[in-house]
């Protein structure tokens, strides 16, 4: 785990190289007659990896080193496994994913809310429960997720919880990740030092389900969530405000529904 993680991790607790290698162009050297792999061979290849319980009903065919699968499978990470199993074996060109992710018995807006439950508490206790701002669309059974993850692994966590559950049938990947700044992680812990440190806010850093998300980006602060009433997102605005060295602060905090503006 890296510096950048283990501090914010503290900072989360107390409120509440390689070096890069050189890079190289590698040209592929041409195929010949004599090192060419036959369909034959690539397809039991493919079959081999594919001699799962969960591949049970897909179907593999090879022509001229292009494999080419269909079925259906009851994961979208089901479908994602297949095609990396034989992305790289040798001979194969290139792989069309034709696969089929049943349906669920969810619509579209009980998997979003189903979805949105799930990633409410995605890597909690890792510190940065409260920097991650993602927005879920669901049509059709594809889902598309956007928003700012704080970093890679955050990114990807996200990413596979959609694809393991059931009635996701694709994912369209719009999240970005916040990149890499020590001046970031300093205001993040300070806007999350002044936002929950204030005694009207501190209920929200007690339950990861209701947590006042604060994205940070190249200075820029953002406030996504919902709050009680319309106080607590003024204060939190405010509080957001004043931490030193923030550029500018878009408070999108949502009000519950039905709740005064006391």
């Amino acid at each position: 785990m890296s510096k950048r993680w283990n501090l914010l991790l503290k900072t989360a607790t107390a409120f509440v190289l390689l070096a890069t290698p050189m890079l190289t162009v590698a040209t592929a050297a041409p195929l010949y007659a004599e090192d060419k792999v036959p369909d034959a061979q690539i397809l039991a290849d493919v079959q081999k990896s594919l001699d799962n319980k969960r591949f049970a009903d897909v179907k593999a065919s090879v022509k001229n080193g292009m494999v080419s699968l269909i079925g259906t499978v009851d994961l979208y990470a089901t479908k994602q496994d297949a095609e990396n199993r034989i992305h790289h074996k040798k001979g194969v060109v290139a792989v069309h994913n034709g696969i089929t992710v049943q349906g669920g018995e969810l619509s579209d807006t009980q998997l979003r809310d189903k979805l949105a439950e799930k990633l409410t508490y995605d890597r909690v206790g890792y510190g940065t429960t409260a920097f991650n701002s993602f927005t879920i669309g669901v049509q059709d059974g594809v889902v598309t997720l956007g928003g700012v993850a704080y970093g890679p692994n955050d990114k990807d966590s996200a990413l596979s919880l959609v694809s393991h559950f059931t009635g996701v049938k694709d994912i369209v990947d719009n999240i970005d990740t916040a990149p890499l700044s020590p001046n970031d992680d300093r205001i993040r812990i300070e806007e999350a030092r002044a936002i929950y440190g204030f005694p009207s806010l501190q209920r929200y850093a007690m339950d990861p389900a209701k947590p006042i998300r604060i994205t940070v980006v190249s200075g820029n602060v953002t406030l996504t969530g919902v709050v009680d009433r319309q106080a607590d997102k003024d204060t939190a605005g405010i509080r957001a405000n004043g931490v030193p060295g923030v550029f500018g602060v878009t408070n999108n905090l949502q009000i519950a529904t039905g709740d005064s503006k006391e």
